[in-house]
């Protein structure tokens, strides 16, 4: 199946915790179908200090299901994703507006 979500999608996310929060796709990983979205569904990991880090408490974004986020159109809500040919290359485009979604 083709990828609905890329890194560097802004999103909005549709259930769990952080319902309706937006953020930006850091990381994805389609085998599990987990994405990494920065400032959503953030947990506190407790780190040991070495030289090259400083310890303690520190938040930490986990995977969150990509079935859970969207993509966020111009008009900023979420939208669905879609795919057609333009010219010779096959792009993603938001089914609310019909805009291309740049990548």
């Amino acid at each position: 199946m083709a990828a609905k979500l890329r890194k560097g999608d802004k999103i909005v996310v549709l259930a769990g915790k952080d319902k309706g929060k937006t953020g930006t796709v850091s990381s994805i990983d389609p085998k599990a179908g987990k994405a990494i979205v920065e400032g959503v569904n953030v947990a506190i990991r407790h780190t040991k200090q070495t030289q090259s880090s400083q310890g303690g408490r520190i938040p930490k974004s986990m995977p969150i299901a990509i079935s859970n986020l969207s993509v966020v159109d111009a008009n900023g809500k979420a939208t669905r994703v879609g795919f057609r040919m333009d010219g010779e290359k096959k792009v993603r485009f938001a089914k609310t507006t019909g805009d291309v979604i740049n990548a």
